[in-house]
């Protein structure tokens, strides 16, 4: 295997196994763009998450901050160990890396956001806190 095979042979276990590990029933992920930043040891991965009504997203951390963008929707965080908030379309979130968090979808049609992470390169994208 030559340099070029297994830099996408890395890249494609990378992507598989951050999708895989993301997935939970009815909360879908869609991966965007994936990049190194000029930041040594980081890398910017950007996502779509679509959220079922009545749906829970797991709590869980990432290795690094997240940044979200309500894109439609009603979406109550809870980040840490603050009161819930409930943000609709065109809302913003940032969750501090490390910080422990949940999503949960509170409307009555597809809750979606936007999460961009800026995160330590390497690691596990999502860390399921049980």
């Amino acid at each position: 295997m030559n340099v070029k095979q297994f830099i996408l042979a890395a890249a494609i276990a990378i992507t598989a196994s951050f999708s895989a590990q993301a997935q939970q029933k009815g909360v879908h992920r869609t991966d965007l763009q994936q990049h190194d930043l000029s930041i040594a040891g980081r890398e910017a991965i950007q996502v779509r998450v679509d959220i079922d009504p009545g749906v829970t997203a797991v709590k869980h951390t990432h290795p690094g901050e997240e940044i979200i963008y309500v894109l439609e929707g009603s979406l109550e965080y809870q980040v840490g160990d603050k009161p819930p908030v409930t943000l609709k379309a065109g809302d913003v979130l940032f969750v501090p890396a490390g910080i422990p968090h949940t999503a949960k979808n509170v409307g009555t049609v597809a809750g979606s956001e936007l999460a961009t992470y800026i995160v330590e390169k390497g690691k596990p994208l999502v860390t399921v806190i049980k």
